[in-house]
């Protein structure tokens, strides 16, 4: 996924228009409700993500939490999050090597992980004397 297809996505699954909040061509997304980000796409010079290689990198931030960044960290174009807290977040290259569902599945995962929360709803089983929760 290239970082052109990366915001189109975005806009299509999530109806959020990228913002740019540092006048540059950096982009972050946000939930409209809660206004926190869910993912960021800039460049970033590929010797800032330890690769030796001269040049920009178009890259994604994503949110994963530490429970699931195990399941991510090591598998092609996934590397900790760059600039962001690296128990938190994900940074994944737009270059071809991360695998476009693997992508959608951690966008999904940072819009889910980002989004408001529900307060859990409280029932009683009436057929239980047990405690309600």
């Amino acid at each position: 996924m290239t970082r052109k297809e990366l915001i189109s996505y975005i806009n299509d699954r999530y109806s959020t228009e990228p913002e740019h909040p540092w006048m540059d061509d950096n982009v972050i997304f946000r939930h409209r409700d809660n206004r926190k980000w869910f993912a960021i796409s800039m460049q970033v010079q590929y010797h800032r993500l330890g690769i030796k290689k001269d040049g920009l990198a178009d890259v994604a931030n994503i949110k994963c939490g530490p429970l699931l960044m195990g399941a991510y960290r090591g598998k092609p174009g996934i590397l900790p999050g760059y600039h962001m807290n690296k128990d938190n977040w994900l940074t994944i290259l737009l270059d071809g090597s991360a695998d476009d569902d693997l992508i959608k599945e951690l966008l999904q995962i940072s819009y889910d992980m980002t989004g408001m929360k529900t307060k859990a709803k409280r029932y009683r089983n009436d057929e239980t004397s047990g405690p309600a929760f």
